[in-house]
């Protein structure tokens, strides 16, 4: 879906530089950055421009124009998400929200924040701890990612399993639809119930419903005390999957739980220049937080313990931010052993053992090593397929086919923080059933009747495109 021929695309560019003026990028850099986020994923080609928006009003006339002239529209931030969502191809115009950044409110009596979508999450933090609040979701790329793209997605992080992901932490979103209306959807109270709830359809729709232009997050205060990490190795990673197990069921609520298996292990080590761990280990890294933060890390010790593991815990901050920047570099560690194409399945933490028992089915079938790591306190797995040049192998494919499809016979789900976008979406009503995926898709249509926003993303029809 796009404009049909130079004339009609070139019309939409004038319009576009006739309203909005230098915030329409046509400069060659700007439309090939345009056509890919992270995933490794890019489309065909580069879209007719980059529109720069830098108000809510912005966005609402780039919106008018593409609806009047039924040019389709790809909403972006930072374009640091994993899944394919934000690369806008030909006849498409490229809507970036990175320069609306501005930190509106800071409400520290009402534990609440108004902020614009291109928010840097590192950035919402440092404005935040003066005040002693945080936002709770912790996606990795929080240094890089805006808020509005973790909306987008319905991002999570290593903190989700205690404070949640971020349907969790936002109470209100302003949305412009497709045709250019601006809706104020939410609430900045506590509690509110008035109608069906459009602020959490909204989060994780990947920019089919509308755009993002504000959004009001809700707070923490500051955890008090000091975090304890305890660190444990295992003689292989379903020992540490199960003892991630008996943490949970220890009725022990800590911040962070990650597991790395030994392909990651041995990847992270060598990049920081560690000393190799011994062959087929597994890590798992736990943190507590809050006054009861030593009580917990020596209860989860002894479990770790029992479990089979050689256990230490540190009640040094530094040193447990040592350890945990060894989870932190898995992302720069797989990108140097090639294209790295980073999966995203999620099952019920009680079944992360089998998971583990189906990825290394598929290791064999396939001939491959997928290193993976676990948000464990969530059950949400991150196994990495690594590969030579730009595109994904078909053979990757079919292994990772395998993969979505032990996940979902597991009781678990496609994605537990990337999102869709283009990647999965050929998978999307295996997961959800027929007519789920159909109720899904006419509520889009409800939003964008005309089908401009992100087309071919998300409910891609069974031949590529959207319905």
């Amino acid at each position: 879906m796009g404009v049909e021929g130079s004339s009609g695309a070139d019309a939409v560019v004038a319009r576009l530089r006739a309203r909005l003026g230098e915030r329409v990028d046509l400069s060659p850099a700007s439309l090939e950055a345009a056509r890919a986020d992270r995933s490794g994923h890019s489309s065909p080609g580069a879209p007719l421009a980059v529109v720069h928006a830098e108000s809510v009003a912005d966005v609402q006339e780039t919106l008018r124009i593409a609806h009047e002239t039924g040019t389709p529209v790809v909403t972006r931030g930072a374009g640091t998400g994993l899944a394919g969502a934000a690369g806008a191809g030909p006849g498409e115009i490229s809507l970036s929200t990175l320069r609306m950044n501005r930190i509106l409110e800071i409400r520290p009596d009402d534990l609440l924040a108004v902020v614009e979508p291109g928010v840097l999450g590192g950035d919402l933090g440092r404005a935040l701890a003066p005040h002693g609040l945080w936002w709770a979701p912790d996606p990795a790329s929080r240094e890089i990612s805006t808020v509005g793209g973790n909306i987008a997605t319905g991002a999570g992080g290593l903190l989700c399993a205690k404070y949640g992901v971020v349907r969790d932490a936002v109470l209100a979103i302003d949305l412009v639809l497709a045709d250019g209306r601006l809706l104020h959807l939410g609430h900045r109270s506590v509690k509110g119930v008035t109608g069906l709830d459009l602020t959490s359809l909204v989060i994780g729709s990947e920019g089919v419903l509308g755009v993002v232009v504000g959004a009001t997050l809700k707070l923490r205060r500051t955890v008090p005390g000091s975090p304890c990490t305890v660190a444990a190795t295992f003689a292989d990673v379903r020992a540490g999957a199960v003892a991630s197990a008996a943490v949970t069921a220890s009725g022990v609520q800590p911040a962070i739980m990650e597991l790395m298996d030994a392909a990651s292990l041995v990847a992270v080590h060598r990049l920081l220049g560690l000393d190799d761990p011994a062959p087929g280990t597994a890590q798992l890294t736990i943190q507590t937080d809050g006054p009861a933060a030593a009580d917990e890390a020596g209860r989860i010790a002894d479990v770790l313990r029992d479990a089979g593991g050689t256990v230490s815990v540190s009640h040094d901050p530094e040193e447990g931010e040592r350890l945990l920047a060894i989870r932190r570099s898995m992302h720069p560690a797989m990108a140097a052993l090639g294209t790295t194409l980073i999966e995203d399945v999620s099952v019920p933490r009680s079944a992360l053992a089998a998971m583990f028992d189906e990825i290394a089915r598929i290791e064999r079938a396939y001939d491959l090593t997928i290193p993976t790591v676990v948000h464990a306190g969530d059950g949400n797995l991150h196994p990495n397929f690594i590969f030579d040049g730009p595109e994904v192998p078909p053979r990757i494919w079919q292994a990772a086919d395998e993969l979505f499809r032990a996940a979902i016979r597991l009781g678990g789900t496609l994605t537990g923080e990337h999102g869709i976008g283009t990647l999965k979406s050929r998978w999307l009503a295996d997961e959800l059933g027929e007519d789920q995926w159909e109720i899904q898709r006419r509520i889009a249509r409800v939003f964008d009747p005309a089908g401009i926003l992100n087309p071919g993303k998300v409910f891609a029809a069974r031949g590529g495109t959207n319905a």
